[in-house]
């Protein structure tokens, strides 16, 4: 779950249609600067598809210990942490989960999404906020991912469907980078995040070299992109979210049944050259 506050509670948002609001922003992707993705079906679907493991867990929102829902929330943005708040064991298995579903239908789409995984709990995990007994659990789990991506990859080199530059690491990297450069607009977004970002990493452009996208806040859900890597010089989006009345919850239960009462609202974000 993703939280935004209002002024009388939060809106919640699910782990997947943050993601498909990701893929939303790659399907759009692309001028002429930046290089469109390219498997393009199996790219999207990678994107858009990189948290629909969080289905079943989002359906049941829980409580910090402080009472307000356990989500992504403003004070997460450019962090991996509050892992203390967490079954470590339940964690895993839902990220496992998330790569597998895409995985076993797509290797490509898979591979993208392991990827992430791996990218999220190695280079941005906060390994102090885990428990010292639960690091052989944590390393275990990225060994297998990197163990399965062997085998992905080898499954993509046999693929007849992909070209051989679609089959490199390079573009394979690049693909990954732009998951990644989705999902963190996404996730400013659903978190109305009003301070300068940026998409991460140097994303490709059609001439070969590359540059980093800066994220300017112009509003609530308002950013400006520079440089811009749309068609078209201002695109809106929208997204479902939840709003629940008040800031503390006295149970879990007690959020689940205000979250499930609640009627999706579509909200929308503007992206400004």
């Amino acid at each position: 779950m993703l939280r935004m506050e209002s002024e009388t509670g939060w809106w919640l948002i699910t782990h997947p249609d943050h993601a498909h609001l990701a893929g939303d922003f790659a399907s759009a992707w692309g001028n002429e600067l930046f290089r469109r993705p390219e498997p393009r079906e199996r790219v999207l679907k990678g994107i858009a598809l990189h948290d629909d493991g969080w289905a079943a867990r989002d359906a049941h929102p829980a409580i910090t210990q402080q009472g307000k829902p356990s989500a992504f929330s403003v004070e997460l943005v450019g962090k991996y942490s509050a892992f203390e708040e967490i079954d470590l064991a339940a964690y895993l298995a839902v990220r496992e989960q998330a790569v597998r579903i895409v995985a076993d239908k797509d290797p490509y789409a898979g591979l993208l999404i392991s990827m992430h995984t791996y990218n999220l709990l190695t280079e941005h995990a906060d390994r102090s906020t885990i428990a010292p007994e639960n690091l052989p659990e944590l390393d275990a789990f990225l060994d297998q991912q990197r163990a399965y991506q062997t085998r992905l990859r080898a499954k993509i080199a046999a693929d007849p469907s992909l070209s051989p530059e679609e089959k490199t690491e390079q573009r394979i990297l690049e693909h990954f980078q732009l998951l990644q450069a989705c999902d963190n607009l996404s996730l400013l977004t659903c978190v109305a995040y009003s301070a300068p970002s940026h998409l991460l990493h140097p994303l490709p452009h059609n001439n070969g070299s590359a540059s980093e996208v800066k994220v300017l806040p112009l509003g609530p859900r308002a950013f400006r992109l520079r440089p811009w890597p749309f068609a078209q010089p201002e695109m809106q989006f929208t997204f479902p979210a939840r709003h629940v009345s008040g800031t503390r919850f006295d149970s879990s239960a007690q959020l689940e049944a205000a979250f499930h009462a609640a009627r999706p609202e579509q909200m929308a974000v503007v992206l400004t050259e």
